[in-house]
Order: C-alpha cells, then structure tokens, then sequence
C-alpha cells in the first residue's frame, strides 16, 4: 500500500520499536523521566534555546505556545491558510480567549509584513492587544526565505510584540537550505517541531523557547491534560529519528521532484513546482478527481479526492515506487 495523503501515516520502523523498548522510563510528571529529559535538553541545545518541553502533537505544541504568550483578550497575527488558525479547532479562541487576526496567504507562503503592520492594534481599549506573530515553515512544502524571516524578527522588534514558529515540517527546511536547525530558529521567541511527520515517528512534538516560556507552557500543558507518564518510549522514538531519519528528508525531496516530473507528462493535469516533499496537482474537475482516486484506491495506492490534490513522499514512499506512481496514475486518469 502506497499512501500519499500526507507525511503523518509512515510507520515505525523496526529500529525505531527496538529504541523504544529499551528506553529507561520514569514519571516524567515528577520531571523523573530520564530518556524525556534527554531529548528536551538535546533539542534546547540543537536550536540554540534555553529549554524545551515535549507534547503529544504540534497542535497541542501551538496551543501551548499561543496560550503562554498571549492572555485573554489580547491577539494573534496569523495566515490565513497557517495550521495555528484554520486547522486547529480554534483552540486558542476557546480555551484561551485569544484572538486571530488572520491574512491571506502570498504565493511564497509568506504574508505580506506591510499589510501585517496595519493591521497590529494601537493602545486604545476598543481592541484586543497585539501580542504576537505567529509564522510556518514549510507551508505547503515551501521553505519561507531566512530574509524574510529577519524582516519579520524586525517587524516585531519594532512593535515589542513576540514571534512563534509552526515548525511542523522545519526539518524539511534544515535539509533543503542547508542551514542548520539552530540558524531556523534563533528569529524565533518559540518554535513548535513535530517529529511524527516526515521525521516518520508515531507521535511527539516537541516547543523550545527561554525558560520562563517553557515554565508557563509547561503548565498549560498540565491544565490541559498533557502531563504524560512514562512517555520515555516516545521520546526515544524522537530520539532515533534525530539520528536516522533527518538527513533521510533529502530522498523525500527528491523523490517529489521526479514524482512531479512524471505526473507533468500526462494529459489533463496540472501539476505544480514540487516543494520539498510535497506535490500539488489540480485535476480538470472534481468528478475527475473523485474517479482518479477510487481507481487508484483499486491499486493499492491512496490519495485524497479534492480537485486541487497534494500528494506528500515520505519514508513509506521508496523511490523505486516513482514509476509504478506515475503508470497508475496515467492509467486512472484513462479509466476517469
């Protein structure tokens, strides 16, 4: 079975299980987890930050990060299209009264920091207090320009606001770039990593940022019911794929590249530039997307049905499986 609907459904592998089992294991609640407090050093240091703080998602590292930045009534600057705002249940909204201010997205994946700065509220009670800008990198695949990036830091330097990182996919970046984990994050007050993405473990994020951050963020996390035990197996799982599965992303990309290549020599499809791991296609219609995906469904492979299709390589995605892609999606596209 090929699934490409996203990076989250890779499997570990079997040295990863081993890892785990082995792992010493303690309440790590009582801060007593040995293999927990290893990793969250081991990442403080790898992106230059004075403490880190593990979670079971990054949607739960997001909502930590927003919540100990921004207090009630106060905002959030945001795109549009940003997992922080559209996919995340509007927790910070909910659980934390706090106020999105969401933009649209420009075609780079950035926002466009002249329309950011109007939009941040002057000291006057009518408004909610603008606290924080909040960015992603990757967005769709794309790796957000370390420029634009310093002209954010400036932005917010300007307004005495603080910046966050979605980094769900910031390995992605590292290995695309070049640059290292810790030049991604130094722009950054805090940052959100998921590691159960193209990292390819089966669940864990881990948020960094200065040690009163983390402090306040780490009891969030026990209001919010994400106080774990011994959770030192899933820190061991994070732990391997530092070691195994990062410099690994590069066969991801790269097999994205020939994936679009292919795709881009069958008739009636539209398919865009790959970035980084993912590839984006837009079929004619949506009825040709919804027979596209039940005839590929027939060969073993999954994909969505939306007209405007990402399709994401990840470590269940050899490269030797490219052309065997490729065929089957030319002969769907026959059969729809």
């Amino acid at each position: 079975m090929l699934d490409l609907r996203s990076d989250t459904v890779t499997q570990p592998t079997a040295a990863m299980r081993e890892r785990m089992a082995a792992a010493p294991v303690g309440d790590d609640v009582f801060g007593d987890d040995p293999t927990i407090n290893a990793l969250q050093q081991r990442m403080a240091d790898m992106t230059g930050k004075e403490a880190a703080l593990l979670a079971s998602s990054g949607t739960q590292t997001n909502l930590l990060a927003l919540l100990s930045h921004c207090q009630r009534g106060e905002e959030y600057l945001v795109g549009q299209e940003y997992h922080t705002y559209r996919y995340e249940a509007g927790g910070a909204a909910v659980l934390g009264g706090i106020v999105p201010q969401p933009f649209e997205i420009e075609a780079d994946g950035t926002l466009d920091l002249a329309a950011v700065e109007k939009r941040i509220k002057p000291n006057d009670p009518h408004f909610p207090i603008t606290r924080l800008l909040a960015l992603e990198n990757t967005h769709t695949g794309k790796v957000i320009p370390a420029e634009y990036i310093a002209q954010a830091r400036e932005l917010v330097n300007r307004h005495q606001l603080q910046l966050h990182l979605d980094g769900a996919r910031l390995f992605n970046a590292v290995v695309a770039t070049g640059d290292s984990l810790h030049q991604h994050c130094a722009p950054f007050d805090s940052v959100s990593i998921c590691f159960s993405k193209g990292l390819g473990t089966p669940i864990g994020s881990v948020l960094v940022g200065d040690r009163a951050f983390i402090e306040r963020a780490h009891r969030w996390r026990k209001m919010l019911g994400g106080g774990m035990r011994q959770a030192g197996v899933i820190a061991a799982a994070m732990d391997y794929t530092l070691d195994h599965h990062v410099a690994r992303l590069a066969e991801d990309h790269a097999n994205a590249e020939a994936l679009a290549a292919g795709l881009a020599q069958l008739p009636s499809l539209n398919v865009e530039p790959a970035q980084t791991n993912m590839v984006y296609i837009n079929y004619p219609s949506a009825e040709v997307a919804q027979k596209v995906s039940a005839e590929l469904r027939k060969m073993d492979i999954i994909v969505g049905s939306s007209q405007r299709l990402r399709l994401v390589t990840h470590l269940g995605i050899p490269s030797t499986s490219i052309p065997h892609l490729i065929s089957a999606f030319s002969t769907a596209l026959e059969l729809a």
